[in-house]
This record gives structure tokens, sequence and C-alpha cells, in this order.
């Protein structure tokens, strides 16, 4: 009775004319048949969707691009993006970013597709380039675009051969027979019967890395990462670093929640004992002499960019106190806002300065207690887990011999920078790290300081006991040092401490401690001079009021 009810209203509301809004116009997928029902529509009778100007403009004012096409356009172009700030960081010696880093950030879409193609086109990037240059492809118009017909290029190749959806793609494709021809004369040139014997060989351990993470303690407890992790994958806790995690190896993250949101920071081992043999303390605080004046001490990263070691220093510290975050490039500068940003560490402060420029002097750096110093360097301890060794430059930085002009220009720096950092007053622990395995970056820069650290009152202190790879015994405290193995451990790295003795801080400066400790102190001085007073006046006015009286006279 019900549904016949409503078949008859239904049909009613269909006969009767009203107003056009009063009803539901049909879906563009349906048609209205002769019996007022709505029934799909082949495809072929749907309207056609209207052609964007985008769609419009990416194939040369043609049919638009679809699904795969489009995909592929803009991942070529995203790859040819990526590609050109790795080269330009990789001629400057200054990168913004790892590859993986600049891959897997949030402004490119297809990331898995963008990756493979930066990635190959680095690895046949000579070739690819003598191949253009034979074909004359780079001429002044095409000059800006080098990157992008790089890319092209690579696809034409070795790779799935580009379809003709953009204007650099058509130009190639036209010359396609050219570039082969191009390519064949090179093998022949070269004395050569396969492209990998022209590609630069590389030895990389075949040895499975566990994937380590970081718990972001500002946003999450640990416990509670463990718990959401322990859904998907094995892990355990790490024995060396609080608050690190392993996983198992080729574990991808990239898009988890909790990476996404910073409750935890995919980070090495190695690079997580930096900021952990630093050892901050939340509430850190200075008291001067003079004044007998309560000053909160901050924490300095002079290197900071991109920023890990910055937010595991606020994580340490609880969000308390003060973490002065220097940097000298701007693109790195953005960089390291971002992270700090994604951490949720409002204690950082972000400085868009020179560290060898800052003036210890000034009131913002005489407060400064510890130092944490990671310089730019080589590289050489991470090249293969940030890709590095595609760079154009990785020849360089395998060089055994240690003796490369870059690599005794880094030097030259870095025991500029940690002369530096000695020369603030108030500092008492100085890390110095490095991501390379070459002794005139690590043993030899700790070695040509130790004469000004000593004058300070500085020396090297032992760095987690517990591990067993230590510096290279080449000068007195080598057993302080710590190296983490490039093979065995996946990374590596150099830590050193330098601790101020107690005796030799500067004189304005009365023992520092932390708030807890100065309050309680306080009190309890302020608390015996009150009683003292007591006693010594009002007390003896009590007992004696002549006194009293000759006192009110």
């Amino acid at each position: 009775m019900g549904l016949t009810l409503l078949g008859l209203f239904l049909e009613f509301l269909t006969k009767s004319k009203f107003p056009q809004p009063f009803l539901r116009p049909p879906k563009l997928d349906s048609a209205v048949t002769e019996a007022g029902k709505l029934e799909p529509m082949a495809r072929k009778d749907r309207p056609a969707k209207k052609q964007t100007a985008a769609s419009r403009k990416l194939n040369g004012g043609e049919k638009p691009l679809r699904g795969a096409e489009r995909s592929a356009y803009f991942a070529r172009r995203e790859a040819a993006k990526v590609l050109r700030t790795v080269l330009e960081g990789d001629a400057r010696r200054r990168a913004v970013g790892s590859i993986k880093s600049l891959v897997y950030s949030p402004s490119i879409r297809n990331k898995r597709a963008t990756f493979a193609l930066v990635c190959e086109t680095l690895k046949h990037l000579p070739v690819i380039k003598d191949v253009l240059r034979a074909t004359n492809v780079l001429n002044s118009k095409w000059k800006r675009q080098e990157e992008l017909l790089c890319i092209i290029a690579y696809d034409i190749l070795f790779g799935k051969e580009s379809l003709a959806t953009g204007d650099a793609e058509k130009l190639l494709l036209s010359r396609k027979d050219k570039l082969r021809s191009a390519l064949v004369h090179l093998l022949e040139k070269k004395r050569v019967k396969h492209i990998k014997e022209l590609m630069p060989q590389c030895k990389i351990s075949d040895m499975p890395k566990p994937r380590y993470v970081r718990v972001n303690t500002l946003k999450m407890d640990v416990e509670s990462a463990i718990l959401e992790l322990t859904k998907q994958y094995a892990v355990d806790k790490d024995d060396m670093v609080p608050g690190l995690l392993k996983l198992p190896p080729s574990t991808d993250l990239h898009k988890h929640p909790l990476v996404i949101n910073g409750s935890i920071f995919m980070q090495g081992r190695a690079s997580s004992m930096v900021a952990a043999a630093l050892e901050p303390k939340p509430g850190w605080w200075v008291s001067l002499l003079s004044t007998e004046e309560l000053i909160p001490s901050d924490v300095l990263d002079a290197c900071s960019a991109p920023g890990n070691k910055t937010v595991h220093l606020a994580a340490i510290m609880k969000g308390k106190g003060k973490i002065i975050a220097c940097e000298l490039d701007k693109q790195r500068v953005k960089r390291l806002e971002a992270t700090v940003r994604l951490a949720g560490a409002t204690n950082v402060k972000v400085k868009h300065e020179d560290f060898l420029k800052l003036n210890p002097e000034e009131p913002c750096c005489s407060k400064i207690r510890a130092i944490l110093l990671d310089p730019s360097c080589s590289g050489s301890g991470t090249a293969i887990d940030r890709l590095d060794h595609l760079l154009p430059s990785y020849a360089a930085v395998l060089d055994d011999t240690g003796n490369s002009d870059r690599l005794m220009k880094l030097a030259a720096f870095q025991k500029k920078a940690l002369e530096h950092a000695f020369s603030f007053p108030a500092a008492e622990r100085i890390v110095y790290s490095t991501c390379s395995i070459h002794q005139i970056e690590n043993e030899d820069v700790v070695k040509s300081v130790l004469p000004l650290a000593a004058s300070h009152g500085f020396q090297l202190a032992p760095v987690h006991p517990q591990w067993p790879r230590r510096g290279l015994p080449v000068l007195d405290g080598s057993q302080h040092l710590l190296r983490t193995d490039l093979v065995e451990d996946g990374e590596g790295f150099f830590i050193a401490l330098f601790v101020r003795k107690a005796d030799k801080r500067p004189q304005e400066y009365a023992e520092s401690e932390t708030c807890e400790g100065y309050r309680s102190k306080r009190f309890l001085r302020k608390k015996t001079e009150f009683v003292n007073y007591f006693f010594n006046n009002r007390f003896r006015m009590l007992l004696y009021p002549p006194f009293r009286l000759k006192k009110q006279r």
C-alpha cells in the first residue's frame, strides 16, 4: 500500500508543471525515460567534458591529456625541478637537501615516478649530456630547460619512449633517430659494448640497513608511538639513544600519519647520537657573581639546517629553555623553519646568520652554555644513504687519500668554526660532529685545536662510552672520540665532545646550575638571612627596651 502511494505521488510530480527549481535535475550520466524513470546513459551518449585551458596548453592546443599521459607529463616536470636543485647544490657544494628529502617534500605529487626519473637520469647523466651536445639540442632556446631535456632524453634512450605531450617532448621525439645514432657513435668512440661500461661504478654494501625513527616527545610519548607502529611493523627500542626505534629494513614511512604530522622523524642512529652527546638540560640557568642575577642559559646549534638535530635538542630539553639555530643559506633556512614548525619546537629561534660572524660578547650570545657544531663536510659517511653517489662530485668525495682540494678547504672551515666556538664565555659543552669518513675532517681538525681548547679550559670527554668504535689513534685522547663504520653501521659519523673544567670558567660567572637547584639554594639563603636579621635586631629590641627607645629618638 505504501509503495503504491509513493508511486502515485512520484507520477504526480513528474506530470505536474511545477517551477523548475522545485524538481531536482537529472544527473549528467543518466537519462529520463518515457516512463519517468532515470536510467544510466551509454558512455558514447554522455556529454563530453569541456577541455580546460590548462589541458590545451599542456598538449599544444590538441586534445586534452588523460590518465597516464597527464601523470607522466607532470612527473617529468617535477623531476626536472628536483634535478635542477640537486645539480645546483652539488655545483656549489652546499645542497639544500638530499635527493630523497627533495623528492618526498609535500610539493611533489607523483613521488614514486619522480624519484625513479631523477635517480635514473643522474646515473646516465654524463652519457645523456654527451648525446645532447652531439645532436646540438642544447641551443640558446632550450638551454634554460636543460634538466627537462635530460629527463626526456633518458626516457627516449633508456626508458619508456615519451609521448608527444609537450613542446620539449615533441622536439626530442622529432630527433629520436639522431639521438640514438649519437649514442651508438659514443659507444664506438669509447670502445665499449654496453652502456653500463660508461657509467661510474660505485661499491654499495648489500647488507640490509634497519630503518630508524626518532619519537618526537614534544608531540607523542615513546610508548604511544610504539603501540601505533607495532600495528604494522616489528619495533625495537634502541639501547643507545632514548626515544630511538628500530624497524625492519626497507620500511617505507614517508606517507605514515606519524611522519606527516611530525610525531616521529626518520633519522639515522648515528645522527641521533650527536644531540644526545651534548646532553642539554631543560631549565639550564647561569648566575652572575657581580649581581647575583639569575639568567636563563641558551643552547646554540651553529650549522643547523635541515634541522633534525635542532628539534632533537628541543625534545631533549622538553620544550624549555631556548635554542638558537643558525643557518647561512637562505634556501636551507626555509627548510629549517619548516622542520621546526613540523616538530612543534616553540623554544627554537631560527637566525639567518653566519655562525662565524656571531659576536660572543653580545648579550644574546653571552648566555650560551652548550654548542652543537655540525659544519659542512664532504658527506662521505652518508653518501650512499643520501644517494650522493649519483652526483657528479662523488668521485672527488671517495678519494681515499683524503687530500683533494675540496677536503682541504672543508677542513680549514671546520677548524675555524670550532675555534670560534671556544670563544663563547659561558660555553661549557661543545660537540663537534661530521658525517665524513676522512681523517682530515675528523681527528686532524680536533688535533689542530687542542692547544686553543686547553687555553680556554676545555678538554676532550668520553662520548657514549658504551659504543665500541673509537677515534683513530693519531692524537692523545683518541679513546674519547666516537666513530661509526660506513659498512657495519650503515653510516660514517664522527663525534667529539669538549667539556670546560669547572675551575676554568670566566670569573664573572658563578657555577651554572638548573633552575630548580638555583631556586632551592636561593630559598635557603633568604631563609638564613631572615633568621639572622630577626635575632640580631628585632629580638634584641624586645629584650632591651631602653635600646629600642634610644633607636626611636
